[in-house]
């Protein structure tokens, strides 16, 4: 078994910025830049054979380059159950297009639907049981957070491994748009 999703990485250029938002939240445990990506679709624990399917059927998928930027911050929970802060991707058509068929490539490959609604964001930290007001007190003084526009020619598929630092994504495959 192999757990994988299909991304978007985020350029050095536009994740650099991100890092020096990177402080003020107690226990956060801050992504690396090296780690900083929109996912298109979690595909989860995956067999051998069915990751090489869904590797013909992301291989599969068309479409043109085009622009995205990065627009705003949040978090994932409430409350204690506060897990993740992000910065959110702008609304894109072609960004949900790209989803869109990420997620049929899986169908395709006989996997599950993936029930939950496509948030384009970039994690940029995990939390464990943050005090609400910490969390709130970044998003504010980070709510104004937009970068510039940055190109979008391929994605990738990435699997993730757990170290002693945490998770190391290993990007496995890149596909072209």
């Amino acid at each position: 078994m192999i757990r994988l999703f299909a991304a978007i990485a985020v350029p050095d250029d536009i994740g650099a910025p991100l890092l020096r938002r990177q402080h003020g939240l107690p226990g956060a445990r801050w992504r690396p830049l090296e780690a900083l990506h929109i996912t298109l679709r979690f595909f989860g624990d995956v067999q051998e054979r069915v990751a090489e399917d869904l590797d013909l059927e992301l291989e599969r998928i068309t479409g043109a380059p085009f622009g995205l930027t990065l627009d705003g911050v949040g978090a994932f929970g409430e409350g204690p159950d506060i897990h993740a802060v992000w910065a959110g991707a702008a609304e894109s058509a072609p960004l949900r297009t790209l989803a869109g068929r990420c997620e049929t490539a899986a169908r395709r490959a006989k996997m599950a639907a993936d029930s939950r609604a496509y948030r384009p964001h970039v994690t940029l930290a995990y939390l464990r049981r943050p005090e609400p007001a910490d969390v709130a007190a970044w998003i504010q003084a980070n709510s104004l957070l937009q970068s510039p526009p940055f190109a979008v020619d391929r994605f990738g598929l990435y699997s993730t491994h757990q170290t002693g630092e945490g998770t190391r994504y290993v990007l496995e495959r890149e596909y072209r748009l």
